[in-house]
């Protein structure tokens, strides 16, 4: 069974790809020449994504909590 740490560890990548796809999108980031500078589709694609990723954590720390609190009851 895969570990928890790995699980919160790849949402908080995922967390932060989406904040600079987000970024990019905005035109604040990245290369001028990126497909994602500048356009509106990514500011919103980002923020799906960095949400996605938050989530993808919480249910990791969740998981982390849950573990932890079984151990402390046995």
């Amino acid at each position: 069974m895969i570990g928890v740490k790995p699980i919160i560890l790849g949402g908080a990548i995922i967390l932060v790809m989406g904040t600079i796809f987000h970024l990019q999108g905005q035109s604040v980031v990245g290369p001028q020449t990126s497909f994602m500078y500048s356009n509106p589709d990514w500011v919103s694609y980002g923020i799906q994504i960095a949400m996605i990723g938050a989530i993808i954590m919480v249910i990791g720390f969740g998981l982390y909590f849950a573990k932890s609190r079984r151990r402390r009851v046995m």
